[in-house]
């Protein structure tokens, strides 16, 4: 009995370990509001105050189907950030730095690094990435440089259908990292087991919705400042709609 108790403490103190680290598993993200594409913050159904956040994007970009840089910039339209674009686009991506987090020892997270936080159980920079398409390039996503994390569709178009396989690659600093953690429905299921992808950096994961699909790749990278941080924690979007069928 006594071997049971101490088994299920440590049981809870695991799931309560998972929980206060997910607590910082915010993303970006694009998806349609009022027929204009719009920047989203939040995870899962949580569609957070990206307005007063707009000061953490650190740059947004668009992309023709050749994927030929398009000036690209954010606005605000009420309680919603839009995009803006020069020229037509098949592809917007931004970044998001969204600075110092620590979690205290009853799994509260509080801004700030070890030097301000200096009683934190876990200290981390979180940096948000995301890639949206909005049309069909004409060639296979590239590793954008600006995309520290980024998730690539390995063939060069994506399933019509949802319940098809999408086998993804996830790039870090442009080359195949292992063990990023990726989920295929970042919206509508964020609290799904990952996948890990494998030494190339590859994973197979299925397309969930005929609509809008999100899926979501986290790394864990090492520390920019070892004094303030334990490490970055990187997550990227990868976003797309499949259409549905004719009304």
């Amino acid at each position: 009995m006594k071997r049971l108790k101490h088994l299920l403490a440590a049981t809870l103190a695991i799931a309560a370990l998972g929980s206060s680290m997910t607590a910082q598993a915010h993303g970006i993200w694009f998806a349609q509001r009022a027929k204009q594409t719009a920047l989203i913050y939040g995870v899962g159904a949580d569609d957070l105050d990206v307005v007063k956040r707009l000061g953490l994007v650190t740059g947004t970009y668009g992309y023709d189907a050749d994927w030929t840089p398009v000036g690209t910039t954010l606005r605000v339209a009420g309680p919603i950030v839009l995009v803006d674009s020069a020229a037509p686009t098949v592809a917007v991506a931004a970044i998001m730095d969204n600075g110092l987090w620590s979690r205290l020892g009853d799994g509260k997270w509080v801004k700030g690094g070890r030097d301000t936080v200096p009683d934190a159980v876990r200290a981390e920079r979180t940096l948000k990435y995301a890639v949206h398409l909005t049309g069909t390039p004409n060639a296979p996503i590239p590793a954008l440089p600006e995309q520290v994390l980024q998730i690539v569709p390995v063939d060069r178009t994506l399933p019509l259908e949802m319940g098809k396989p999408l086998k993804i690659r996830v790039l870090y600093k442009g080359k195949p990292i292992q063990d990023a953690e990726v989920k295929h429905d970042f919206v509508n299921d964020p609290d799904q087991v990952p996948v890990k992808t494998d030494k190339d950096g590859m994973a197979t994961v299925t397309v969930r919705n005929q609509g809008l699909n999100v899926l979501a790749a986290t790394y864990v990278g090492p520390a920019d400042n070892p004094k303030q941080v334990d490490h970055i924690e990187y997550l990227a979007t990868l976003s797309f709609v499949l259409p549905h069928a004719p009304e």
